[in-house]
């Protein structure tokens, strides 16, 4: 997609989502420099971005031809802003979600790049307006929210300002493709952009069957792993009603008084503290006590490899019986 002679791209933080954005970039072949003003925490990401690509061969989720080895030769680290974006066509911002600190980057930012870069933000929860509004280049900036971990995750909200301009947008969706992500796009700017809205809902109506005595932590838990969870891998909820009636208005013809009346004895939220946190907390931790928190992210992330590689090969015998 982009022009051979600038397929250079800037992640700025070198944490957690930063060294995942690294990874994907290389994946599709593009020069990645690494960005932050920490040269032990650059160092750190590169042997995680080692350890990673490593995982991805190993799983099979590189592109055909690819090595981890040669991939992680298109990763460099920096600790000059200004060096490191010099010449990228995009930058991807990874700093900690501080309101002040993502102002602070995005002015720097916009004080170094050229009228083409796009500046994204990979924030989880503030709206780009918020510190975007007094910049230059603002155009030129969005939200692209990837989901931990992305490298197997591959949703990413694309979230733009009143004043981001349609090419912009259009570029950040058609890249997220190119990285073998599924971008969706939020029509406007709004408080936890779409999956956070979904998963907040989720996760209050889950203390609240906790709270009012109703049902245990660990069954909550089982009727999404075994329940939900099971459906929702490969299709939505709109998708999952029109399914399970004779399409979608026959599902709320039948069941929309009902599941309206749910909803009202739902509301309003509840503060997520007291008794309720004491009795999720020692559930939790008496399963996964908090010094092998480590050690549960590895089994997760190893889950995640092992589903997207499933429903990578599932999409494609789909896509050969179409052919």
């Amino acid at each position: 997609m982009a022009q051979e002679t600038r397929r250079k791209v800037t992640i700025v933080g070198s944490g957690l989502i930063g060294r995942c954005w690294a990874t994907l970039f290389a994946r599709a072949e593009y020069n990645v420099v690494l960005n932050d003003i920490s040269d032990q925490q650059l160092q750190g990401a590169l042997d995680a971005i080692h350890h990673q690509l490593g995982n991805m061969e190993r799983e099979g989720l590189l592109r055909e031809g690819q090595t981890a080895a040669n991939l992680e030769k298109r990763v460099t680290i920096s600790s000059d802003l200004q060096g490191a974006v010099s010449g990228a066509l995009y930058v991807q911002e990874c700093t900690p979600e501080v309101l002040d600190l993502k102002r602070l980057v995005f002015k720097k930012l916009d004080q170094v790049v050229d009228d083409v870069t796009i500046l994204a933000s990979s924030t989880s929860c503030i709206v780009p307006s918020l510190f975007t509004e007094d910049l230059k280049h603002r155009a030129q900036c969005i939200v692209a929210h990837p989901i931990n971990p992305p490298h197997y995750i591959p949703l990413v909200e694309i979230i733009p300002a009143p004043w981001t301009n349609e090419a912009t947008m259009k570029f950040t969706v058609d890249l997220m493709k190119e990285l073998g992500q599924k971008p969706i796009s939020a029509k406007k700017e709004v408080n936890g952009f779409i999956l956070n809205r979904l998963q907040y809902a989720l996760i209050m109506e889950a203390w609240r069957l906790v709270e009012d005595g109703i049902a245990s932590p660990e069954d909550v838990d089982t009727a999404v792993v075994e329940g939900l969870g099971m459906r929702y891998s490969f299709m939505g909820p709109f998708e999952t009603i029109h399914l399970n009636a004779n399409g979608v208005e026959d599902y709320c013809h039948r069941y929309g008084a009902n599941i309206t009346t749910v909803c009202e004895s739902e509301a309003p939220p509840r503060p997520l503290s007291g008794p309720t946190l004491e009795t999720l907390s020692a559930s939790l931790c008496s399963k996964i006590p908090l010094e092998k928190l480590e050690e549960r992210r590895k089994w997760r992330d190893a889950r995640l490899g092992a589903l997207a590689a499933h429903k990578r090969d599932m999409e494609e015998r789909v896509d050969k019986t179409k052919q």
